[in-house]
């Protein structure tokens, strides 16, 4: 007969209230039982007497006698230093959240660092804005002196146009005076006499 030491289960719905029994492997439950080694109440605080009682001598002697704890018995055993509980193998992984919510979780991540790498770079921005402005009113203040330097060179302008119109002048009487060469020229065959005076000359 394989004995087992376990938790018996009493108590109301959603109160739950445990007894330690060593029991047979193949009883129920919450059946028949061999003897009971103590009580365990979840609903007490955590730091209170009354959440786990035990009778220490009596579980000492069932381990003796071949009684295997279960997990959480064992547990308990391990916390009053009765027994060392066995080492556990590794569990499942099925508390851990699965590949399309860590991947969730890491997107959700990098959106927050975004997020705050934006905010700090705002928050830099005005400073940064502010010697900006300056060096735009630095730029605007010589082109606004441009115009002034500009102003000789509108009243060189009115002076080369004077030039212009006296070269003008000057090649006015030039192309008058071939104009009145010209009518000499014109004239000239003019007073020369004709072949039929001459033969009345003769």
């Amino acid at each position: 007969m394989a004995l087992k030491i376990r938790l018996s289960r009493g108590g109301a719905k959603k109160r739950p209230y445990y007894r330690i029994v060593v029991a047979d492997s193949r009883s129920p439950r919450d059946g028949r039982f061999i003897e009971r080694l103590g009580t365990y109440n979840p609903m007490v605080a955590k730091d209170s007497p009354e959440r786990l009682v035990m009778k220490e001598d009596r579980i000492k002697h069932w381990l003796e006698n071949g009684a295997l704890p279960t997990d959480r018995v064992a547990r308990f055993l391990d916390a009053a230093g009765i027994r060392k509980a066995p080492e556990r193998p590794e569990q499942t992984k099925q508390h851990l959240p699965r590949a399309k919510t860590l991947e969730r979780m890491a997107a959700a991540e990098e959106a927050a660092k975004e997020a705050a790498q934006a905010a700090a770079a705002e928050a830099e921005a005005p400073a940064d804005e502010a010697p900006a402005e300056d060096s735009a009113a630095g730029e605007e203040a010589p082109s606004e002196e441009a115009p002034a330097e500009e102003a000789p060179s509108e009243e060189e302008v009115p002076v080369e146009e004077a030039a212009e119109e006296e070269a003008a002048e000057e090649e006015a009487p030039n192309e008058e005076a071939p104009a009145g060469e010209e009518a000499p020229q014109e004239e000239a065959p003019a007073e020369e006499p004709s072949d039929e005076e001459e033969k009345k000359e003769e």
